[in-house]
């Protein structure tokens, strides 16, 4: 059942990922480390990495902070509640990175609509400065990388015993004291684990940074870029590559050594103590927790309530806040609706009038439309062959018992792991060697392999969900294991299957990174269009594009949602 996914992931994964790698350390006369001492001979290098690691640091941090409120929210609202938050995040989480990077450009730009909005009301007398340095590239990358965090955390969150904090209460804990002393440290492991994805994806992100930042925001992705498609230098981007991929490694060691891995997968740390300093480390915590108990009790008691709240209640405030952060996650990509029936002539705010001629030009352009139905196509092909791999992987994952489920489920979310760069980079180097560079057969299979993870997650949900005594039920009666999955099984599973189906074409459509390299011409896909063309003319026909991607997704997520629901219930 998994030999489909480890042959996949062998020949485009494993061998292309470790061909790069290898390539680093050979020359025309055998094994050398020259491309590693120029990597840190020059000071340029190491202090790109030291930017890169600073950018993705503080990515990190406010993600968390940000994440954390709207996750603990979502897990405690009522179901309709639930559903709703978890729409806007979701539709945040798959809405293009171009497409909210392209409105952050918008919003900050020296006639964006902050600006304008801060002339307007005569804070300012001209225009701020407030891109292409380090708080953009921080703001938008926050904007890009929040939903993951609440995401990661909302898995460890609903797991939590909702009777523990009642019970600290009924033994006279305030509420703020037994949020911060029970809640808070169970909820440890999935602020441990968004940490981690949300900095390990901040590493290997260019798009960002290279549409909102300057040069002393410049990552080390954007070398690997230079070196690829500028100096045509493979060893040294090998190399560059190799530094990457270690910087992740180690970060990966570290949680393991004071979280571990295992609660990656829901499960519990290993509790290392680190001895008497662990000791003095869990009492200097346990104290700091009882001061924020202490402090959230008496702000909690000065705070008014709203009318209605029983006892010491005050949800309005966390409502508030976590609206505030939806409205923050959301605005950016509405913000294309206006710009894209502008009647003016520009990228202007606020818009001058309501036009549709950005929509004509659109739909009228052969390359736009061209790159469309290219991204469609090659979008089903990667959703078809992700289900028809990624499902069987999860029925082994859930059902099959095996004693090597945790290094299965690590093999299966290597994709997600390793920075897409290296696996795009790769793979472009593979691809040119047997001629499938530019070909639609070629991104397909290049495309499932970073969307499989995300059909084997989803379809181990389900599966977790799923009544096994249906299936034995009909196997009583008479019903042999084909039967029973065909009449049976896959019937209860189809609103999961067709769930798992958008979102593997989703990640498809949205893909940039390896079809920057392994598409372009008359082969490109929708986001590499778009990507040239943001990076060469900053068009209202854009805007346009990123309305209808906007649109497009979310209706994928509202139909995925549905089916994700339906097939829970």
């Amino acid at each position: 059942m998994a030999l489909p996914l480890v042959v996949l992931f062998a020949i485009l994964l494993v061998y292309p990922v470790g061909q790069l790698l290898f390539m680093s350390v050979r020359d025309g006369d055998g094994f050398s480390l020259a491309e590693y001492r120029r990597l840190f001979a020059s000071s340029v290098y190491v202090d790109v990495l030291l930017i890169t690691l600073k950018v993705a640091g503080w990515t990190t941090l406010y993600s968390v902070l940000a994440a954390y409120p709207v996750a603990y929210l979502i897990s405690v609202a009522t179901k309709a509640r639930k559903n709703r938050l978890v729409f806007w995040v979701l539709l945040s989480f798959w809405t293009s990175f171009l497409v909210r990077t392209f409105a952050w450009v918008i919003l900050l730009g020296r006639r964006g609509v902050v600006n304008q909005f801060l002339l307007w009301t005569g804070l300012i007398d001209a225009p701020l400065n407030l891109l292409y340095n380090l708080s953009a590239v921080v703001i938008g990358m926050v904007h890009a990388l929040m939903p993951l965090a609440v995401l990661t955390m909302l898995s460890v969150m609903e797991n939590i015993d909702r009777r523990l904090p009642t019970a600290a209460a009924t033994l006279g804990a305030r509420p703020g004291t037994a949020f911060w002393k029970i809640y808070f440290p169970l909820s440890l492991p999935g602020v441990a684990a968004s940490a981690l994805m949300v900095f390990v994806t901040a590493i290997g992100f260019f798009i960002t940074p290279a549409l909102l930042g300057g040069r002393g925001q410049t990552m080390i992705t954007q070398l690997i870029i230079d070196q690829v498609m500028q100096a045509l230098n493979w060893r040294f981007a090998g190399a560059i590559s190799v530094l990457l991929l270690a910087v992740v490694l180690v970060v990966f060691f570290v949680y393991d050594r004071l979280v571990g891995l295992s609660t990656m997968t829901g499960g519990g740390g290993h509790g290392r103590s680190g001895g008497a300093l662990g000791r003095v480390g869990r009492q200097a915590g346990d104290a700091l927790l009882g001061v924020l108990g202490a402090v959230t009790d008496v702000l909690l008691r000065v705070l008014p309530k709203r009318r209605g709240e029983a006892g010491e209640g005050r949800g309005w405030l966390l409502r508030t806040v976590v609206g505030i952060l939806i409205v923050f996650l959301s605005a950016p990509a509405f913000l294309m609706i206006p710009l894209s029936l502008n009647g003016g002539a520009g990228l202007a705010w606020p818009p001058q009038g309501i036009s549709l001629q950005w929509y004509q030009q659109f739909l009228a352009s052969p390359v736009w439309v061209d790159a469309i139905q290219r991204s469609i196509w090659i979008g089903l092909g990667t959703g078809l062959l992700s289900m028809l791999i990624g499902t069987p992987a999860a029925f082994l994952l859930v059902r099959g018992g095996l004693r090597g489920n945790a290094g299965l489920l690590a093999f299966v979310l290597a994709p997600v792991v390793i920075p897409r760069m290296i696996i795009a980079v790769g793979v472009f180097y593979f691809f040119a060697k047997i001629g499938l560079v530019g070909s639609s057969v070629g991104l397909v299979f290049a495309h499932t392999v970073v969307a499989v993870p995300y059909v084997v997650i989803t379809m181990m949900a389900v599966l977790r969900n799923y009544d096994t005594r249906l299936d034995q039920a009909a196997q009583t009666l008479g019903a042999g294991p084909l039967a029973t999955l065909r009449r049976v099984t896959f019937p209860i599973l189809g609103a999961g299957l067709l769930s798992s189906f958008l979102f593997a074409f989703a990640t498809s459509f949205d893909e940039l990174t390896i079809a920057l390299f392994s598409s372009g011409g008359l082969s490109t896909t929708l986001p590499k269009q778009f990507w040239d063309q943001i990076t060469m003319d900053m068009s209202p026909v854009v805007a346009a594009v990123s309305t209808c991607l906007f649109v497009f997704i979310a209706a994928l997520i509202w139909i995925a949602e549905r089916l994700r629901r339906r097939s829970l219930a």
